[in-house]
């Protein structure tokens, strides 16, 4: 893969290249209505995988917040057409990386040092680039590493990053600027603390030994002598990125086995912990050759506070969806239901929540669950489909929610896939005898 030898920095450069991004969309568009006039029968899908590839492909060169709001939206298949998933998807873990000189450079400039002059053997060329950081491998004192460097200039820039994507995001949810600071916000100060690479540390260590009885789950050991801001290193773990694995010809035991490792991994998070590994993507896990689960990145960790909590499972209760002035409170609790609402607004959003959440709460329903059930997912889709077209909803006001349902709402769909993808059969309160 070709590396890069300069990641714009400035805030000049970097909206030059989305503004050049932006032209080449518009070219994109009138190729397509230009064949349409001649052909009514051609589809978007020359055009959406044009967009794709365009969009991925300036994103990608900036890296940092801008790539990992692309990374974000993979995570969302039953919102983007699938020529952008696909290729967002590689923001995961499959983008160009840093040239060694440029390694080399970055290194000394966040450590001090060389990386030769701190470990026994050190690999310039990176085996692994993701959105804000790749990982080299490194030997020392007999011991095989991960580390992981950090681009340069990603944390400076993510403020602007955002307000440059701020009117996209804006549109494509339906959100009001004038509502809109509170999610906002929150993005930045997650997409912050993923830079601060001693936190990570931190977070990866007290996670790591907390969930460290569950079955079937591994960790790396964290060095936080051989780590710092922007440079973490930890043991080298063997193994297949879950996104591969999934591609196998795995069996049905093995899928079961891993599904209820990574289930189990995230209720006790979600309810023992009350904070929760919200980067659920094929990335962040390894499958070694035992079909153990490996966690390796703990960047993004979203506390959960109790006033919701709270509301939030009790709405996972079918009795509690279906008593109606119990359900419109614990709207009002979680922000759905706003104090400004008409009764047009509040009869609609009750619906549209309802409909969602007695389909997205289905797994809490049963003892198992099937997530590689095609019927659950088509329901899915076509709840999606229904309300992506749906010109009532357009004119309503789209700033729906507290701003805790950016992360919890992604931690919950990425698990969901990443369960499809295992075909998973869970035992869904397996995990409940861990709490005591």
């Amino acid at each position: 893969m070709k590396t890069i030898d300069k990641i714009p920095t400035g805030k000049l450069s970097r909206t030059s290249k989305l503004v050049s991004t932006g032209a080449k969309i518009g070219t994109n568009y009138l190729k397509y209505y230009s064949k349409k006039a001649f052909n009514p029968e051609i589809t978007r899908d020359e055009l959406d995988e044009s967009n794709a590839t365009d969009i991925y492909d300036g994103l990608k060169s900036l890296k940092g917040s801008a790539l990992k709001v692309a990374q974000m939206l993979s995570m969302e298949k039953n919102l983007l057409p699938n020529a952008y998933v696909e290729k967002f998807s590689l923001a995961q873990f499959s983008v160009p990386p840093l040239s060694p000189p440029l390694v080399r450079k970055t290194f000394k400039k966040y450590n001090g040092q060389y990386p030769e002059e701190l470990f026994d053997e050190f690999t310039s060329s990176s085996v692994n680039a993701a959105s804000i950081g790749q990982v080299h491998r490194a030997l020392k004192d007999g011991r095989k590493l991960a580390v992981k460097i950090q681009y340069p200039g990603v944390a400076d820039s993510i403020s602007s990053d955002l307000k440059l994507v701020k009117p996209i995001a804006l549109k494509m949810f339906n959100i009001k600027g004038k509502d809109s600071d509170k999610y906002f916000q929150e993005v930045e100060n997650k997409l912050l603390e993923e830079t601060d690479y001693i936190l990570e540390v931190e977070q990866s260590k007290r996670i790591s030994e907390a969930c460290s009885h569950i079955k079937g789950l591994k960790f790396p050991i964290y060095y936080q002598e051989l780590s710092s801001e922007r440079i973490i290193t930890m043991d080298w773990m063997e193994g297949k990125h879950l996104s591969e694995f999934a591609k196998t010809d795995f069996s049905e035991e093995v899928g079961n086995k891993l599904g209820q490792s990574l289930w189990n991994f995230y209720m006790f998070q979600m309810h023992g912990l009350k904070e929760v590994h919200a980067d659920p993507h094929p990335g962040n896990f390894l499958v070694n050759e035992q079909n153990d689960l490996i966690a390796i990145d703990f960047g993004c960790i979203k506390k959960v506070p109790d006033d919701f909590y709270i509301p939030y499972f009790e709405l996972a209760n079918p009795a509690h969806i279906n008593d109606i002035d119990f359900f419109q409170g614990k709207l009002r609790e979680l922000e759905i239901l706003r104090p400004d609402d008409s009764k047009e607004e509040i009869e609609y959003f009750t619906g549209l929540f309802h409909e969602m959440l007695s389909l997205f709460t289905q797994p809490f329903h049963s003892e198992e669950f099937d997530f590689g059930d095609d019927a659950f997912w088509s329901q899915i889709a076509n709840l999606s489909e229904k309300y992506s077209s749906d010109t009532q909803l357009r004119k309503m006001n789209g700033n729906r929610g507290s701003k805790h349902f950016i992360y919890i709402n992604r931690t919950f769909f990425g698990l969901y896939n990443l369960l499809n993808d295992l075909k998973a059969k869970v035992k869904i309160n397996q995990y409940k005898s861990m709490l005591d």
